[in-house]
């Protein structure tokens, strides 16, 4: 059995949550593979929503077992949160929910690290959401980071106080507030007695045993592609491999067990904090899409940038994770519009065009070319079938479908389970 994954192709927000959930009951695992409680995934059905942070989002499927894999950096107060707050649906988190004790751990210090180095680039800012993300992948690259199976060590205290240590050195060198360190830690500690009654495994066997057992296994990840560590839009990424790779090596699965790859993506396109956007738009339209799509982040709540859909980029990602189905999100938000536009290409600071993301794009201002398609102007809250779409919205798939070369497997007209239309 080969393992499928699932993963965004834009700047993240792409729905990801949504689709795991439609996907999930297909499934006997769901394994989350990077990222931290900087991602957001909500899910909204029976008319209530919900937002995860760090569980996979298989959870609400009582059947289903889920996993957090070792590419994951943990936040225990955040994890405690989140299962408190889940406790109201009766889920047996004892049961089904698998914890890898590779895992890094982000501690209280990462958060004060993370705060101290976006202060220090002023108005250069990266825009992190300050969770602590970065700087916990930072001392997991340079071999100092604690792991989940840390907290079983007799030792853990000591190995977190040498931690601490090194961290309140670079802080004092930024000359960063650390008073609320102590409340921060009792916070923390409390946290990690609960996180030792929970399932610590060694997940790079349990999915592989799964897969050899024929288990059907989906790989969900976190963030979007075009902020992948490697092919993002550098330095304004996350601080992990979003991509299909990310999922062997966030999970110690082989290449050669990927199955199918599932590319999310909305109709048009967002972005959180700093970096390129070549299809941004900072006129009205844009405020009514952000308004329409309700485009505030899950985790932060912060004003998400919005623009037309872009399809070199779109390309770039298909082309660097292999996908083999593609489905569109929130197509509902551009019912608003008459005309909706397409960006087809680049046009270079030199005049020249192209249709693909180069290193330069990083740095260069870019003006996207747009091709201009009539919109189909009404609500979708009742259509329940491909068939029954506006001629204007299948045509709009139809042209995607044609410029990306992969199929379009689905569109969701709604935040809803139910407004998810398989074609």
């Amino acid at each position: 059995m080969k393992m499928d994954v699932l993963l965004g192709l834009q700047w993240g927000d792409e729905g990801k949550g949504k689709v795991v959930d439609v996907l999930a009951p297909q499934y006997d695992v769901v394994a989350r593979f990077q990222g931290g409680p900087n991602a957001g995934h909500t899910l909204e059905f029976d008319g209530i929503k919900h937002v995860l942070h760090q569980i996979p989002s298989g959870i609400f499927r009582e059947n289903i077992l889920n996993i957090i894999g070792n590419g994951v950096v943990l936040d225990p107060v955040v994890l405690r949160k989140e299962i408190e707050g889940l406790h109201k649906f009766n889920i047996a988190f004892k049961k089904n929910l698998f914890i890898s004790k590779k895992a890094t751990i982000i501690i209280p210090t990462h958060k004060l690290l993370d705060a101290a180095y976006e202060k220090s680039k002023g108005d250069k800012k990266i825009g992190s959401t300050l969770k602590g993300i970065g700087p916990t992948y930072q001392d997991k690259i340079g071999r100092v980071a604690l792991r989940v199976g840390d907290i079983l060590a007799p030792d853990f205290e000591e190995k977190y106080n040498t931690l601490v240590e090194k961290h309140k050195t670079i802080l004092s060198f930024y000359d960063f507030d650390i008073s609320q360190l102590a409340e921060l830690e009792k916070t923390f500690f409390d946290a990690v007695a609960f996180f030792r009654t929970l399932n610590l495994v060694d997940s790079e066997y349990e999915v592989n045993d799964y897969l050899a057992s024929g288990k059907k296994v989906l790989a969900e990840g976190a963030q979007g592609s075009l902020l992948d560590i490697d092919f993002g839009s550098y330095p304004f990424v996350t601080s992990s491999s979003t991509m299909v790779a990310g999922a062997c090596t966030g999970l110690g699965v082989s290449p050669s067990k990927i199955g199918d790859v599932f590319g999310i993506f909305k109709a048009y396109c967002t972005r959180v904090g700093s970096g390129p956007f070549p299809t941004e738009l900072h006129d009205a339209t844009g405020e009514a899409m952000r308004k329409e799509g309700n485009e505030f982040g899950s985790t932060t709540g912060r004003p998400r940038r919005c623009g037309w859909i872009d399809l070199p980029a779109l390309k770039y990602s298909i082309m660097i994770n292999g996908v083999t189905q593609l489905f569109m999100m929130k197509a509902d938000v551009l019912n608003i519009f008459e005309e909706i536009k397409i960006c087809t290409h680049y046009e270079l600071p030199d005049g020249s065009k192209v249709d693909r993301l180069t290193y330069e794009l990083n740095d260069d201002e870019v003006k996207p070319v747009y091709k201009t398609v009539p919109g189909w102007f009404t609500s979708l809250a009742e259509v329940n079938e491909y068939e029954k779409f506006p001629k204007e919205l299948r045509d709009y798939v139809d042209f995607l479908e044609k410029e990306l070369g992969v199929p379009i497997k689905m569109v969701s007209v709604g935040p809803d389970r139910k407004q998810t239309i398989l074609r």
